[in-house]
């Protein structure tokens, strides 16, 4: 099979990686306890009008051919809850959903090309997955340990979990029993690329954790609110599972950036590849118009008052915006999904 090219500067990169704190996925990343943060639309920065950003591309590869998640579920997962993200994964491509669309949402993503002038695929469906219920490498995981989960799923005796680096990606995702490294305290979720040395290829992946029982206020926001911001209100999920509908954003954050910069060479803002900031960092806290600071923007509510800003499918999910950098600010599905 063929492997994405691993540059020596990017192998240095990476070492330093596991040692330095990672950007990774937090609802609202900026907000420190009793600060004027917490008033509506305070941080110009999540407005996405600040003169500092300047979306680049790196000239690395991104995912143009048809893109495949393959996921690992570790620990214990209810049925309903497979459901509920195997459902947002299909519907990243169901360009049939109503309007406002995940589909829709994913047409920004689109827009970034690589070095030829071909897009980011616009199919993404989900692959072969793999369960990992007795927690093969315990309920405390390293950034490190993470890869070793992967690497037990794509060379396990029984039904691996297959390889195709130039459009497969691996979704890790754990219960609301396991704690990853730096997990509630600095993010949410992250993505990266495993190496050679530990697995064996060089493969995307991101990592996706339940925070129901670890720190819903901070990862599972608007679904629920940490006690600092007293006067707020949690929203009810679309789906009746705070902690899995928490994680639908992460992971529509993730695979954005995946498939935008699988490599941590290809799109992003700033100068630094050890902390870039990619396309869905910089629209954090976004959902809808309006948004910035603590203001999740307009949003949807179906009869049973339930939050949401798009349609998938069959259900309804709460999914941040991304960054449009052909128009130079956050956009969700109603910018193309017409």
């Amino acid at each position: 099979m063929h492997q994405f090219p691993v540059l020596p500067s990017l192998i240095a990169v990476s070492v330093l990686l596991m040692v330095t704190p990672v950007i990774g996925y937090r609802p609202w990343p900026h907000l420190k306890p009793n600060s004027s943060d917490l008033t509506l639309g305070s941080s110009k920065k999540f407005e996405g009008s600040s003169e500092f950003v300047q979306m680049r591309y790196h000239m690395g590869p991104v995912l143009t051919a048809n893109i495949t998640v393959h996921i690992v579920w570790y620990g214990r997962w209810k049925k309903s809850q497979k459901k509920i993200i195997r459902e947002f994964i299909n519907s990243i491509s169901a360009v049939d959903a109503k309007h406002p669309s995940v589909a829709g949402w994913w047409k920004t993503v689109q827009l970034y090309t690589d070095q030829t002038g071909a897009n980011i695929s616009h199919t993404v469906h989900l692959g072969e997955e793999k369960n990992d219920r007795f927690y093969s490498h315990g309920k405390k995981l390293t950034r490190l340990s993470i890869q070793s989960v992967i690497k037990s799923a794509v060379t396990a005796s029984t039904k691996p979990l297959p390889i195709n680096p130039s459009s497969g990606l691996f979704l890790l995702l754990t219960s609301d029993d396991v704690y990853v490294q730096d997990f509630c305290g600095q993010v949410c979720g992250f993505h990266y690329f495993t190496f050679p040395s530990i697995v064996g290829y060089t493969l995307p992946y991101a990592w996706v954790g339940n925070s129901a029982k670890l720190c819903p206020g901070v990862c599972a926001y608007p679904f629920a609110v940490p006690k600092y911001m007293t006067g707020f209100k949690p929203l009810k999920s679309p789906n009746g599972d705070v902690g899995v509908d928490g994680m639908i954003s992460v992971i529509g954050h993730e695979i954005a950036e995946l498939a935008t910069n699988p490599l941590v060479n290809a799109w992003y803002a700033g100068q630094d590849p050890v902390a870039p900031v990619e396309i869905a960092d910089l629209c954090e806290g976004i959902y809808g118009t309006g948004g910035g600071g603590s203001y999740t923007g307009q949003l949807l509510n179906d009869k049973d008052g339930a939050t949401f800003n798009m349609n998938g499918i069959r259900r309804r999910y709460l999914v941040q915006w991304v960054w449009n950098h052909i128009l130079n600010y956050c956009t969700g599905p109603n910018a193309l999904d017409q």
